[in-house]
């Protein structure tokens, strides 16, 4: 052991109150961070901020000038997702000790006590309402329909109960980028509702592969995927025809232009043609694992690739 790592080891076993401070903050954020869970709010507010970024594009309005339903819309539509996450973790958290990637959560740990996670999202999603109504009526309304999905439809009645749990989840899921367009424009148009298409299809395939990745898993949860429930021949099958629904959508965004056109098109022949490859994989984990790393990688590229065709 070194002089320097002995020293610090030391000091940390010692009673020195700034030591212990920070290290109470610092994992008092990271339980935060894993209740509104951060990672898919991040992920939301990318699709968010492009159906806002479309609707200011093509109704002719400035970003600059519209800063503070930039600011209402992000911020309002984030604060409603991480309420709805921490409900969930709150709802789950009977069943969230029984699968790996969800055991460490707080809410299991016993880090946080359950009254305060629900409340803590009640009051983001309470908060999160309030700033989107500040932009238009039909953002408030879509994102309050969002989380009654979430919440609702799916956490607390399909997802142990219906191998469909995934489509109806898909719904919720769908919904950022048209709360984004609403909040500029209320009166939503085709391309508003072909990005809340192409988040909903999107959805099953991208979850299908880590259900699969996941299933003993599920299994133990009591949780009916379709893989736990129809094998993983079936949810292959499945994967395939929804990422072939996705092929004809970005011809429903001709204003975006043939760039765009060309690039969406690649990357769903891609995913369709390594959908395609599972019937002849030896290893369904394997592939299920490039699957669900390709529909992150997609879903990133095509929403941003939006957004920069609009600059360029």
């Amino acid at each position: 052991m070194s002089d320097h790592k002995a020293f610090t080891e030391a000091a940390l076993e010692t009673n020195q109150p700034g030591i212990q401070a920070t290290a109470g903050q610092n994992n008092a954020l990271k339980d935060f961070l894993a209740l509104v869970k951060i990672g898919i709010v991040n992920s939301n507010a990318i699709t968010t901020f492009t159906g806002l970024w479309l609707a200011l594009h093509f109704s002719g309005s400035r970003f600059l000038e519209n800063l503070d339903i930039v600011f209402l819309t992000l911020v309002g539509s984030s604060l409603i997702i991480a309420g709805s996450c921490s409900l969930n973790n709150y709802i789950d958290r009977d069943i969230d000790h029984l699968m790996e990637r969800t055991k460490g959560r707080p809410t299991v740990t016993g880090k946080v006590e359950p009254g305060k996670v629900m409340t803590l999202g009640f009051m983001l999603i309470a908060l999160g309402t309030v700033l989107l109504f500040m932009t238009t009526v039909t953002a408030g309304v879509i994102g309050l329909l969002g989380v009654f999905t979430y919440v609702v439809l799916y956490t607390m009645w399909s997802k142990r109960l219906y191998v469909s749990n995934t489509i109806i989840g898909s719904i919720s899921g769908a919904v950022p980028p048209l709360i984004g367009w609403a909040a500029v424009d209320a009166n939503l148009s085709l391309m508003a509702w072909t990005l809340f298409a192409i988040m909903f299809v999107w959805q099953p395939p991208h979850f299908y592969a880590l259900a699969m990745r996941r299933a003993e898993e599920y299994r133990a949860a009591g949780i009916p995927m379709l893989p736990v429930v129809k094998g993983f021949k079936a949810t292959k099958k499945s994967i395939v025809l929804w990422v072939a629904s996705l092929m004809p959508l970005p011809f429903l965004l001709p204003a975006l232009g043939t760039p765009f056109l060309v690039l969406a098109t690649a990357l769903n022949i891609g995913w369709l043609a390594m959908g395609l490859w599972s019937f002849r994989s030896g290893d369904d984990i394997k592939w299920a694992t490039r699957m669900f790393v390709y529909s992150l990688q997609y879903l990133t590229i095509l929403f941003v690739a939006m957004v920069i065709v609009t600059v360029i």
